[in-house]
């Protein structure tokens, strides 16, 4: 079996950069480099360098948290070299690959290392995929959340930054004391808005440090709105396993995929950008008519599958997607509930689009898992989920199905499933979510009555109703018996 490195690319029966990698300089620093940034922009820089391209824009990777030791190991032993595989519907593989990250960074062990990197004039973009919880701000209220226990330490004097936050803006400090150029900050995560988001989060933390500082930010840093789409599930062993026996190559943290890739970025940048557009990236002026298509079509859906699904039995996704029942709903709540939140999207048919995403999450080739889309749901519902339901609720109408996906979120924080199997539940709340989950059967609207989270949907009946519906039929009746008498009924 030939070890994926520099030196043996030449002995490898997969496509492999056909540039010459010492020529490439990093130009990005990416912070958060996990799959689905290995699938998503590190695939498209690859591509403008396989194109004769872009050699100033090449990849250094960041992690900033101590579970990302096992990156930077691997990413050391590969030079930075991994596999990408399209995993396509009819079972066949796409292999290749990827050169385009030429550096990784372990912010743990050398902080400083890691600021001088971003503080170089080489570099011209800092780009972010750090989860949706990454951002530290209050699910409710929006407002950066200065009382975190890892902010306070990256704000007082002397400190040695640790989180984002604290590397960032230091950065920026420098090289604002240096007289250079502000870098862009790109936000690649599954956020509304989350070029403004980011714009708000960095600033806050500069002004509790400098205000001076952050009015500098504020008014010369640009934050780019982006939407991103690829699924992307977690690597195992037997992806590990099966690359190696299809190809011959022993790679550490391979990453699979589907094909369908999509990334639309809004063109404002501070020191320039590659030339994303050549290698289908869509540059437009206004990201927003396709984020909210993307957040509340695939991302609210795939919340609309994972409890409902995981409560039934399913571990899959491509399961849970290929029962009639389950694609039934998730059309009903996309066509009833979510679109018309929507307004047109340029270029899109909605209807084709709604089509897809079934025929997408159907992909038996990428076995994503159930579970992982079930995670850290306190951050995903709220920003998911919940505008689907308070933007029907501002226009007078009802939204049955999306009541009834939190209050199956609800059902399975009770963390077992209907089969008495124990569930895992994975959350940044999960302790507390599970405490108040198992009261619920006794007081039916503990769960929702979480402010922090849910705000004051708690105070509306025309949520609580088919919420209080829906769970009462979950424990009853069980997920398919309740998703039966939900499809295709019309709304009251």
């Amino acid at each position: 079996m030939t070890p994926l490195r520099t030196d043996t690319l030449d002995q490898l029966d997969v496509p492999v950069p056909g540039y010459d990698r010492s020529a490439v300089t990093a130009g990005i620093v990416h912070i958060g480099v996990g799959g689905f940034h290995r699938a998503h922009q590190a695939m498209y820089v690859d591509r403008l360098l396989e194109s004769g391209t872009a050699t100033d824009w090449g990849i250094c990777g960041v992690g900033v948290l101590p579970s990302d030791a096992r990156m930077k190991a691997v990413m050391d032993e590969q030079d930075c070299l991994y596999t990408l595989v399209l995993k396509a519907p009819d079972g066949s593989w796409e292999p290749r690959v990827i050169g385009s990250i030429v550096e990784y960074l372990l912010a743990p062990d050398d902080p400083e290392a890691v600021i001088e990197k971003m503080a170089d004039p080489a570099i011209r973009i800092v780009s972010l995929t750090v989860t949706e919880g990454g951002y530290n701000f209050h699910a409710v209220t929006g407002e950066f959340d200065a009382d975190n226990p890892a902010v306070q330490a990256d704000l007082q004097p002397g400190a040695t930054p640790r989180t984002t936050f604290g590397l960032v803006v230091e950065a920026l400090a420098r090289r604002r004391a240096r007289g250079i150029t502000p870098f862009t900050v790109m936000s690649c995560d599954n956020i509304q808005g989350n070029g403004h988001v980011a714009q708000r989060m960095f600033t806050a933390f500069a002004r509790l440090r400098d205000p001076e500082l952050a009015g500098w930010i504020s008014a010369e840093v640009a934050f780019p709105n982006s939407m991103v789409d690829r699924i992307t599930p977690a690597t195992t062993d037997e992806d590990r396993a099966e690359i190696a026996r299809r190809y011959d190559v022993q790679d550490g943290w391979p990453v699979v995929c589907e094909p369908f890739t999509q990334w639309v970025l809004e063109d404002r940048f501070t020191l320039g950008r590659p030339p994303l557009e050549d290698v289908g990236v869509q540059v437009v002026a206004d990201v927003e008519p396709y984020e909210l298509m993307k957040l509340r079509l695939l991302n609210a859906s795939h919340q609309g599958l994972c409890y409902f699904g995981y409560l039934a039995g399913y571990r899959l996704v491509h399961e849970v997607a290929q029962d009639p029942l389950f694609a039934r709903f998730l059309l009903d709540y996309m066509d009833r509930e979510a679109t018309p939140t929507l307004a047109p999207v340029p270029g899109i048919d909605l209807d084709a689009y709604k089509h897809q995403l079934i025929e997408r999450f159907s992909n038996a080739g990428v076995r994503d898992t159930v579970a992982r889309l079930c995670a850290e749901s306190s951050d995903r519902i709220p920003k998911w989920v919940l505008p689907v339901i308070r933007e029907n609720l501002a226009a007078g109408r009802p939204s049955p199905l999306a009541s009834a996906i939190v209050a199956s979120w609800a059902r399975y924080a009770e963390a077992v499933d209907e089969q008495g199997e124990p569930i895992t539940v994975v959350d940044r709340l999960a302790e507390s979510l599970t405490a108040v989950a198992r009261t619920q059967r006794d007081d039916p609207l503990a769960f929702v009555r979480q402010r922090a989270v849910f705000g004051d949907l708690v105070d509306e009946p025309r949520f609580t109703e088919p919420y209080l519906a829906a769970l009462d039929s979950l424990h009853r009746a069980g997920s398919r018996a309740t998703l039966t008498a939900l499809v295709g009924q019309p709304a009251r």
